[in-house]
């Protein structure tokens, strides 16, 4: 099993390729055959840390909407 990890790590996709992949998750609008690319080329381990940086950049992003919001508001 840890071979099988070694050599998922070792995809060619780099980190902001991945991060692109994950913003097109994000919105849903990717296509199929983009999408069967990006699953045999990611690294899974790219894959976890930009879903985790993405989702951050999220929930920063609404909190700071929401508070410019009732700021405004106010």
């Amino acid at each position: 099993m840890t071979e099988d990890i070694k050599e998922l790590s070792r995809r060619k996709l780099n980190f902001f390729q991945t991060m692109k992949a994950v913003a097109w998750g994000f919105f849903g609008v990717r296509k199929g055959k983009g999408y069967t690319e990006d699953i045999g080329s990611l690294n899974p381990v790219h894959l976890i840390a930009a879903g985790i940086i993405a989702a951050i950049v999220f929930v920063v992003g609404l909190v700071l909407i929401a508070r410019w919001l009732i700021g405004y508001l106010t």
